[in-house]
């Protein structure tokens, strides 16, 4: 390929942060539109990826005839997306009539109205539940003519190298007029795989740093000396500096200089400090439940809480394994699989949400990376 215009393209619908995305672009893949209906979920994604194209939007209110205004005649490669998951969570209540349920069809109804190559959506195993795999297997059958459907598998990010246990649900569905043949097993990572630890994670951070009180400030701090002890090879990997095309300007400049984003502390009271200094790793707090990590196991899930239209409730956080406090923005993006130069927001209540909304970007350029090669053999083939 000529250039990064040559590069397949891909849409995210419901986008947030971009950890999507982020694992698309990472695959080879370049995004040219990401939609989502919050705009302090995205407020991050224009500067983390400054060619693509952020939106601020209601996918379920997006039209055939939009598109033309939001992308031009470009016919996106692929599609990908994660139609936000409350209705269905096995945490919560779970409400069927949750307007947002819907948004699974406004998904596949984008799908069949641009007609990519390929497409990959991404929930959570409660959309597998008897009372919601029909919303599901509806939203399937509008392009299920037209696609070869993959799915729905679950899948954990743990599994792609992520320091967290997190089961999803993928669907997969490919034009087989336009791509060779895939198979589910294609997108299974080998069980041989080291699972990343939590302190291959996030022993090598920096701890937190008191509340700079300026609401434009990300909360940047030095990385530590590692006084001879050897960065894991999971580190060494998210401290390393974006490929071309990715990236805030200002990050960049800062990561070139041994500094990194979201250390600002969470304050805790003597008292909570002390339970949480002695709750044992691998167990939670009594009063808060929030889980105790532990150095040489995964997290639990990271859970993203609600914005404001839905009572500002913050998720409850682990702790650090060895200090009696709740982990960092930083430390919560490690453990998710985003690297170090990428930024959230100045809050530590929206970054979390950020972060705990977001698919895994390790799970995602696992997911994307063989359809990647499927779609470049086939061009390479054409070109000879």
């Amino acid at each position: 390929m000529d250039s990064y215009t040559d590069t397949p393209t891909i849409v995210d619908l419901f986008s947030g942060c971009g950890g999507f995305s982020l694992g698309a672009e990472l695959a080879g893949f370049r995004s040219i539109a990401a939609i989502d209906v919050d705009s302090t979920l995205q407020s991050s994604f224009g500067k983390n990826f400054p060619k693509a194209k952020p939106i601020q939007g209601n996918v379920a209110d997006i039209v055939k005839s939009d598109w033309v205004q939001l992308i031009g005649n470009t016919r996106p490669t692929g599609i990908i997306g994660g139609p936000p998951c409350q209705g269905f969570s096995r945490i919560g209540k779970r409400e069927k009539l949750d307007p947002r349920n819907d948004l699974i069809h406004h998904y596949y109804r984008h799908v069949k109205e641009l007609s990519p190559k390929f497409f990959v959506m991404e929930n959570v195993q409660g959309l597998l539940d008897n009372q919601n795999i029909e919303t599901l297997m509806n939203g399937i059958e509008q392009v299920s003519g037209k696609y070869n459907i993959l799915g729905p598998f679950v899948v954990n990010a743990a599994n792609f190298g992520a320091a967290t246990n997190r089961h999803r649900v993928v669907v997969i569905g490919y034009d087989p007029n336009e791509m060779d043949p895939l198979s589910i097993e294609e997108f299974s990572p080998s069980k041989l795989l080291k699972p990343t630890t939590i302190k291959d994670a996030i022993y090598d951070l920096p701890g937190p740093i008191a509340d700079p009180k300026n609401n434009l400030d990300y909360g940047w701090a030095h990385y530590p000396s590692m006084d001879g002890r050897k960065l894991s090879s999971y580190a060494k990997k998210m401290r390393k500096l974006p490929p071309s095309g990715l990236g805030w300007s200002e990050s960049i400049k800062k990561l070139k200089n041994g500094y990194l984003s979201g250390l600002v502390e969470t304050k805790h009271t003597d008292i909570v400090t002390a339970r949480y200094a002695s709750t044992e790793c691998g167990k939670a707090d009594p009063v808060s439940k929030s889980y105790k990590l532990h150095w040489e196991g995964l997290s639990p899930t990271l859970r993203a809480g609600t914005g404001s239209d839905k009572g500002s409730f913050q998720a409850v956080r682990p702790l650090h394994p060895s200090e009696g406090r709740v982990i960092t923005v930083r430390e919560a993006a490690r453990i998710q699989g985003f690297p170090d130069w990428f930024v959230f927001h100045q809050t530590k209540w929206h970054s979390f949400r950020m972060i705990g909304n977001s698919v895994s970007p390790l799970m995602s350029e696992g997911l994307l990376t063989p359809i990647f090669k499927n779609i470049t053999a086939q061009k390479n083939e054409y070109a000879a």
